[in-house]
């Protein structure tokens, strides 16, 4: 199936602030490194590398009040709302090259101020081995790349949950989250109590990933804005090593191919996060270029032309 893409805005968010160990900072240069921008090039796509955000420096500190690093959280996730919101207004694609999974609330906030703007239904795919759940009072860390999803829902800091003006950004019905295999005691509770649509691994391993995909993309039409929020720790750690907070028993590379190529199949998506790359832990850069071998295929490269 051919679609043809809006032209494509590349920023990097070199930061690492609201996750549980350092390098995902390098994320975007390890990308970049793989030929992220260049792939997406050869897909006929127009694509600009905008560089990176500035940002304050991470300050390594505790939580203070259930949180680690608010203000520097909430400085980063502006910077990122600011510029999706540009793209998006100027027409073009935004993707966001992380950095840890907390900038995901300035990047659908974005998204969905400008959906609410244009009138345009939202779908946000979440693909990550963590549901993202957590609140400063069940979160076991402080650390604010476990709780994107709870905050973008209305549940978190005033800061960070009306970012994009409106709160919630989202309602739950806007979200599904597959690959999930990591949820922590207090999150299980919150998930019910909110009714998230979660494809876990266990579901995943019971009807296939294709009746995943298309339950998850039901729906999905030409009103629709589909945002995909990439944390690579969906993938199993056997195929993608450099990431942060690795949990066995995740996706495989066909299943990650699937999804991506069902995702591309809609001709939808229009704004796009990968996050948590950490090239510090990873083998010959090997997560990041297996990303941009799914980023390819996010952007309709396939084995045979299809219907």
């Amino acid at each position: 199936m051919s679609h043809s893409y809006p032209p494509v805005s590349v920023f990097g968010v070199p930061t690492d602030i609201g996750a549980s160990r350092r390098g995902a900072s390098m994320g975007p240069e390890s990308l970049r490194v793989a030929g992220l921008v260049e792939a997406i090039c050869k897909r006929g796509v127009d694509a600009r590398d905008l560089g990176d955000l500035p940002g304050p420096r991470n300050p390594v500190s505790p939580p203070v009040d259930g949180y680690r690093h608010l203000v520097e959280v909430v400085a980063w996730n502006q910077a990122v709302f600011d510029a999706s919101t540009r793209e998006l207004q100027a027409g073009r694609m935004p993707i966001l090259l992380g950095g840890d999974h907390c900038l995901g609330i300035g990047s659908i906030a974005a998204v969905a101020a400008h959906c609410r703007t244009q009138g345009k239904k939202l779908r946000v795919l979440w693909l990550d081995a963590h549901a993202d759940f957590n609140t400063r009072d069940i979160t076991p860390s402080g650390n604010i790349h476990g709780m994107p999803v709870a905050c973008l829902c209305g549940l978190g800091p005033k800061q960070l949950t009306t970012m994009g003006g409106a709160a919630p950004a989202l309602r739950p019905d806007q979200l599904r989250l597959i690959g999930i295999r990591s949820v922590d005691r207090g999150e299980k509770r919150l998930v019910q109590e909110h009714g998230l649509d979660i494809y876990d691994m266990r579901y995943i391993d019971e009807v296939g990933m294709r009746r995943v995909m298309e339950e998850a993309l039901d729906g999905v039409d030409a009103d629709t804005h589909l945002h995909v929020s990439f944390d690579v720790d969906m993938l199993d750690p056997s195929i993608a090593p450099g990431t942060g907070t690795r949990v066995p028993g995740g996706v495989n590379y066909r299943e990650a191919q699937l999804i991506m190529e069902m995702v591309a199949d809609t001709g939808r998506m229009a704004s796009l996060d990968i996050v948590e790359v950490n090239p510090a832990l990873d083998r010959r850069n090997a997560t990041a270029k297996l990303t941009v071998d799914l980023v390819e295929s996010l952007f309709g490269k396939s084995t045979l032309m299809r219907d």
